[in-house]
């Protein structure tokens, strides 16, 4: 069996979700920050699937959109735990709900 773009866009579809229901069901910054990296996962899986599915030989431009969007990702990952690791160190927690007092 081949796949075809509509499996791909499926799979997207539920990493996508799976991704989007642990962003916004979890407490813990850790987790949030994993559900965002999954959302990025997907959205990645697309630009894949679309620029592989094209009508015509394209340039990979779908692949080059991926792997800036895996650096940004990447980025956003490290900037996320060090904001993480800093309020682990003054609050003793990483529970969203407890964070009311964030001030500059």
């Amino acid at each position: 069996m081949t796949p075809n773009l509509q499996v791909f866009l499926i799979v997207s579809a539920a990493l996508f979700s799976i991704g989007l229901l642990a962003a916004l069901s979890r407490r813990h910054a850790i987790f949030i920050l994993i559900g965002i990296e999954m959302m990025l996962a997907a959205a990645n899986l697309n630009f894949i699937a679309f620029w592989r599915f094209a009508p015509q030989p394209k340039p990979p431009l779908g692949v080059m959109i991926a792997i800036f969007s895996i650096a940004i990702a990447a980025a956003e990952a490290a900037v996320g735990l060090a904001m993480v690791i800093a309020v682990y160190r003054h609050y003793r927690t990483t529970n969203v709900d407890q964070l009311d007092q964030l001030k500059g």
